[in-house]
Parts: structure tokens; sequence; C-alpha cells
């Protein structure tokens, strides 16, 4: 299927919508800390929702109850905010989207739980955030979606984690997801060549263990078959005349 090259104006309610959702999950983040559940972050972002007056891109999405995905340790992702209290050193990926002007941007921001963790979970975590600007470092055009699962393939597997091949990137703009998929892993399929005016979500999603998943009976979380750790960070990103910009960038995010 042939890819969805936005015109200047569509990319301008996208850069806005992005921008929103950029400084509605630093200030989810601000907020996560031990003591406090997922569902006091749903509540949160119902808030910020109202401020912004934008619409969230999650809820109803093929029936999906809330705003976020609030998936913590061996989450993987689309896990329901809960009571359930977040404790000090886990993992935790609050995935959210925005839809502005007709258009969705998508991120999603990895965390640990308080100052202090093992330093295995650091790197873990810090990995998926390598991987991801990894493969950002690949948008530019004339490149392939080949090249982004290429470099976040490497990045990954280099330190010892399992990609989950089942989930990937994806185009996005009036639909959530758009052509073209994009792998975290490399394929006989190299993908599109990358053109400026697509907007695709890049989107790491890692396990510390095993890359088998299960889907729980709520019908939306999921899981990892062996219990290890899972985790997700992700930005939408434009494809520009001379390389990339990301339109969800966070209110001073450090970029690698």
């Amino acid at each position: 299927m042939p890819v969805n090259i936005k015109t200047p104006a569509e990319i301008d309610s996208m850069r806005r919508g992005g921008k929103i959702l950029g400084e509605i999950l630093l200030a989810l983040a601000s907020e996560t800390r031990p003591g406090i559940s997922t569902l006091d972050l749903e509540q949160k972002a119902q808030e910020l929702y109202k401020k912004y007056s934008v619409a969230p891109s999650f809820k109803g999405y093929h029936g999906y109850p809330a705003i976020l995905c609030t998936s913590v340790n061996n989450e993987v992702v689309h896990a329901i905010p809960d009571k359930k209290i977040l404790n000090p050193g886990d993992i935790l990926s609050i995935d959210a989207g925005v839809f502005f002007e007709g258009f969705h941007t998508d991120s999603a921001i990895a965390i640990i739980v308080g100052d202090q963790t093992k330093l295995e979970i650091k790197k873990f975590v810090n990995t998926c955030i390598a991987a991801m600007w990894n493969g950002i470092h690949q948008v530019k055009p004339g490149n392939r979606i080949h090249d982004i699962s290429a470099a976040i393939e490497e990045t990954v597997e280099s330190a010892g984690y399992s990609i989950i091949p089942d989930l990937t990137g994806h185009g996005i703009g009036r639909s959530l997801h758009e052509e073209p998929f994009v792998p975290n892993f490399t394929a006989h399929d190299q993908g599109p060549v990358l053109q400026p005016g697509m907007t695709i979500a890049i989107e790491p999603i890692i396990s510390m263990g095993s890359p088998n998943i299960e889907t729980l009976d709520d019908g939306w979380t999921i899981v990892t078959k062996d219990n290890s750790l899972a985790i997700q960070h992700e930005h939408t990103v434009l494809v520009t005349e001379t390389g990339v910009e990301i339109l969800t960038l966070r209110p001073g995010e450090q970029t690698f």
C-alpha cells in the first residue's frame, strides 16, 4: 500500500498535537512515584487532556477503555490503568496518543519508579531508550524502513535482550495506525523508501528474557510468558527534506 505523505498544513497540525502530547507525558512522568497507582495516572491524564482541549487517541479504539496504557514490569503493552500500587524499582511504560485537528500523534515514555533500582534494570531501560534514538538517527530521505529496524535490532540484541517481534512501530496521521509498519527487527522486505512528509511512530518493545508473549483475560494486557521484564519507548517523527523532526519531543528532553 502507498504511504501517506502529509501536506504542510497537516504536518503543522501533527506538530502542534505532538507538542501537547510531549507536555502531557512529561507531566505524567513527573507525577510517577512509589505509592501511587496507574489509575491515579489515568485520572491525571483526564485532567491534562481537558486542560489542553485534546482528545485521546486510545480511549474507545477497538473498545479500549482508557486514555493511557500503563505497562508495569512483565506487562509488555496495552495494560489498562488500575488500582495496583507502584513500588520502588518498578519499571513502567506510559503510552498515550493525542487526536488534534483530525490527526493522531503517539508516544511512550519508559520510567523507573523511584530513585533506586538494580544496575541491570537501569541498563535494560536505557537500552530501549537508546534503541529508539538509534532508529530515529536513520530517518532521512532515501533510507528505508529497514535501516531503522536494523539500528534498533543491533542495539537491543548486542545488549543481550530480546525484541518482541509481534509488536511494531507504524505510520500515523489521520489514522492511529497507517502504512508503513516499522518492525524492530530486520526482515526480507526492506520496506518503503523514506520520503519527506512521511510520519511514523518508532517504538522499540523489548524483554529481558524470552520474546514470547500472551494476552490476559481482559483482552488487552500483553505480558511476557516467562514473566521477564519488558519495556517500551516511543516517539512520532516526521521525515523532513534533510532528515528528521521529532513531533512528540518532551520539554527539556535529552536527545541522543
